[in-house]
């Protein structure tokens, strides 16, 4: 991708978290979901680390390693004209330095946003360090501007997903986690596990930026998180296990019955989906 259209890209993606309206970001797990995502008339897609996983045969969690994960951000972003934010987990790295390399890679595979989670897969230490998470916050920074495109970071705060500390504790936590990372350099600042739209408005009040909230069951509209003043809406990897869903209703269907209706109904025709990816159709995604 041209550097120009990219940094642009990063440019407009920005603005998109400065309201008045809500940026709604489906998360898409190959080229095709993109497409799906794109043609509905989102003004961005993300990518959900877990979806590109399971499609890829990983669990969850960073087992996938991160050139793979990479190589589908790629294809993605290759795809369509609308800006692309990858979801990089904890950025498979252990150090700044490492976390900077994954930075650079995710502008130089035409993304222009970069999800960063402090979750660990330790039980016993279920979030990672602050002081270290500032480090690496300031490193992608760092990388972003030294590569000239103002990388739009989200950087998540794991505290209620992980449901780490007494339940009345946990919105201390959180604040004190994200002012952290905006005062490292965060665009915008994601506290998945949240849905009491109580809890969502003191976390818009006393958050120090854009805040991003995972839709989940029981997660309010879309139109309430906006009068609440959420900047952002993510959905994960809820879509990509929805289509999972159909597959296992699909298989169930034709192996125990043997009929078809499953994968015949509403089904989109194959000369539709050729031309998701027909030249005409890509203009502009290069």
């Amino acid at each position: 991708m041209d550097i120009h259209v990219q940094r642009q890209k990063a440019a407009d993606f920005l603005k998109l978290h400065q309201g008045p309206r809500i940026l709604v970001l489906p998360n898409a797990w190959d080229a095709a979901s993109a497409r799906i995502f794109e043609q509905a008339g989102f003004r961005a897609i993300g990518t959900t680390s877990a979806g590109v996983a399971y499609s890829l045969g990983y669990p969850d969690r960073q087992k996938i390693r991160r050139e793979e994960m990479l190589e589908t951000v790629t294809r993605i972003a290759r795809s369509v004209s609308v800006p692309v934010t990858a979801d990089m987990e904890a950025g498979y790295a252990a150090t700044p330095e490492e976390v900077a390399n994954t930075a650079r890679a995710v502008i130089a595979a035409g993304a222009v946003g970069m999800n960063f989670e402090d979750g660990t897969d330790d039980p016993a230490n279920p979030l990672a360090e602050i002081s270290l998470q500032v480090e690496k916050i300031r490193a992608i920074r760092e990388a972003a501007s030294a590569a000239g495109v103002p990388l739009v970071l989200n950087a998540r705060a794991d505290v209620y997903l992980a449901a780490v500390g007494k339940p009345e504790e946990r919105f201390k936590l959180a604040i004190r986690r994200v002012t952290a990372y905006r005062e490292a350099g965060a665009d915008c600042l994601f506290v998945p596990g949240v849905s009491d739209p109580e809890v969502i408005a003191g976390l818009v009040q006393e958050a120090p930026g854009p805040v991003n909230i995972l839709a989940t069951a029981g997660t309010p509209p879309v139109q309430e998180l906006e009068a609440l003043g959420v900047a952002r809406v993510s959905v994960g990897s809820g879509p990509m296990r929805a289509v999972l869903s159909l597959v296992r209703r699909i298989a169930a269907e034709l192996h125990d019955a043997g009929s078809y209706a499953a994968f015949t109904q509403d089904t989109i025709p194959y000369a539709e989906a050729n031309r998701l990816f027909s030249t005409s159709s890509r203009q502009g995604t290069e």
